[in-house]
């Protein structure tokens, strides 16, 4: 660390937020020498990712359970590995539970997948095979997209045009009929692209469940395929321990690169001269100065909120306000002194994840409650049970489940209350219960954050978990043309986090891409 003249520290630069996209970012500009910098409001770094206790001796492991879109190549840019970091062998398998008592266990090993689907169709077992084969063909060609940062095709560079070259090239090998499926899918609704392949509503239900939560989006909305196929060339094996595993892996990497990280510190103002940033204010008055601001908490809050008034244009105002970021998803923290065992499994353990939704109208009947500002009488639930993985969170013999509930908007008719907490919370538990044995005599306590808390703990606008709605035209350009490649009209200031390319969820993409950006800028200067 070094100082300037009026007394007030000096770095190269400040990351705002020690979520797993600002750690990312953080370590990587560390590793390349950089002086760095994060702030973090709360008292513990990870954000979403992070484990709290929410009773004596229960611990969650975050709001996000998936930690299928990590990247191996980010493991190995910031040698996770050696910090700690397991990558599964496969996708952790995914429990479907059906209305009817009958559950179907999603493998993440697409041969045995299929041999539990023959249990409810063969016709469906036998077409799941092609249906992942296809999906692995699209992800050489659609995960380019994901992987790298966006091209822009307003103003087409030698080094923006190679790179849309680079990528027409891979959707080129496809070959022509799949090239015309892949222009043909994109537009679709998830539900019709799953109708076309398989007759099985539990499945089709599990498979489509991903692309549409956390967003404002049903089965049946246009361009909800765009997030399915999108969801499946991102996925991957997954971590061990999920995330905060990460997290702390994470933490190690920047901490060896030399990177400092306060908690408790709240950043208030980017400081701004000349249309340049020029630093932070913490915490009322603290001025901490650097030529790079990467602020990786979500769009709205840093141009709204964190920037003085008039920094940037009225049209980016402009576009900044109208970036959707409606939150859909609550959370329901239950502490168990017993296992949670499903009755469709036989009453056995060992079940990490489970999803609930017999078939594609459930969930779009989940999702229409929203457009009327209410929370669903029979809202999706995505099952997370940790310490089948980490039994650590809780006492010996005991269990942590973490459930997020969709859809319930964070606008709700009248407002947020403990009634109607304590309305969702019994409702979910009712939905739990018709699926396991015993839960209720075993439910020790439990906690309901809504989409509002969500926003209170994470500071994510409108409680949005992906930091704005993962819809096509948010995908495409995210989160405004202004701002595209992360870097935004303030030089030295740029995004960081899930409300960047390529979006939300937890991939540490959006960080490593945004710290890529800033080496780039500063070895041209």
């Amino acid at each position: 660390m070094s100082h300037r003249g009026n007394g007030a520290a000096s770095y190269d630069a400040i990351v705002v937020g020690a979520g797993h996209n600002g750690l990312t970012c953080a370590a990587m500009l560390g590793r390349a020498g950089r002086r760095v910098l994060v702030l973090e409001r709360s008292s513990f770094v990870g954000g979403m990712a992070a484990s709290e206790e929410f009773h004596p001796g229960y611990r969650s492991a975050g709001l996000l359970h998936d930690t299928t879109g990590v990247r191996p190549e980010v493991a190995r840019a910031l040698d996770l590995q050696r910090h700690g970091l397991k990558l599964r062998g496969e996708r952790a398998p995914v429990l479907a539970l059906g209305d009817d008592g009958r559950g179907l266990l999603l493998h993440g090993d697409a041969g045995k997948a299929a041999a539990e689907i023959s249990q409810h169709s063969s016709r469906d077992s036998e077409r799941y095979l092609p249906y992942r084969a296809f999906l692995d063909r699209l992800r050489g060609a659609l995960g380019s997209f994901l992987d790298e940062p966006p091209v822009n095709l307003v103003d087409l560079e030698s080094e923006g045009a190679w790179g849309l070259i680079k990528r027409a090239l891979r959707v080129r090998r496809l070959g022509g009929a799949e090239m015309m499926e892949l222009l043909r899918l994109p537009p679709m609704c998830a539900g019709d692209w799953l109708d076309e392949w398989f007759e099985t509503d539990l499945l089709k239900a599990a498979l489509c469940l991903p692309a549409i939560a956390g967003g404002w989006m049903g089965p049946r909305s246009p361009m909800s395929n765009a997030s399915l196929l999108l969801w499946e060339s991102a996925a991957g094996p997954g971590v061990v321990g999920g995330g905060p595993a990460l997290v702390a892996a994470l933490k190690k990497s920047a901490r060896s690169a030399g990177v400092e990280i306060r908690t408790r510190a709240q950043v208030q103002r980017v400081l701004t001269d000349a249309g340049a940033a020029q630093g932070v204010v913490v915490d009322g008055s603290e001025e901490i100065q650097a030529p790079v601001v990467a602020a990786s908490c979500d769009p709205k809050s840093l141009f709204l909120r964190l920037l003085p008034a008039g920094a940037i244009a009225s049209k980016l105002e402009q576009r900044i306000r109208a970036y959707r970021a409606r939150g859909t998803t609550a959370q329901v923290l239950l502490a168990l002194d017993a296992p949670l065992r499903f009755t469709c499994r036989g009453n056995q353990g060992g079940v990490e994840q489970a999803r609930t939704g017999s078939r594609l109208s459930d969930l779009e009947r989940a999702f229409d409650a929203i457009k009327y500002r209410r929370f669903s009488e029979s809202p999706i639930l995505d099952i997370h049970i940790p310490t089948v993985a980490s039994p650590d969170l809780a006492p010996e013999g005991h269990s942590v489940v973490s459930i997020l509930v969709h859809f319930a908007p964070y606008d709700l008719e009248p407002e947020w209350n403990d009634s109607q907490r304590h309305a969702l919370g019994d409702r979910v538990i009712e939905i739990l219960a018709r699926h396991t044995a015993g839960l209720r005599p075993s439910i020790v306590s439990g906690m309901v954050l809504s989409p509002a808390d969500l926003e209170a703990r994470y500071g994510a606008w409108g409680g949005q978990i992906h930091h704005g709605e993962q819809t096509l035209d948010q995908m495409l350009v995210r989160p405004a043309p202004e701002c595209y490649g992360y870097a935004t009209p303030i030089k030295g200031l740029y995004l960081c986090g899930s409300g960047s390319h390529p979006g939300g969820g937890l991939t540490c993409l959006p960080g490593k891409l945004a710290a890529e950006t800033i080496l780039r800028g500063s070895r041209r200067r």
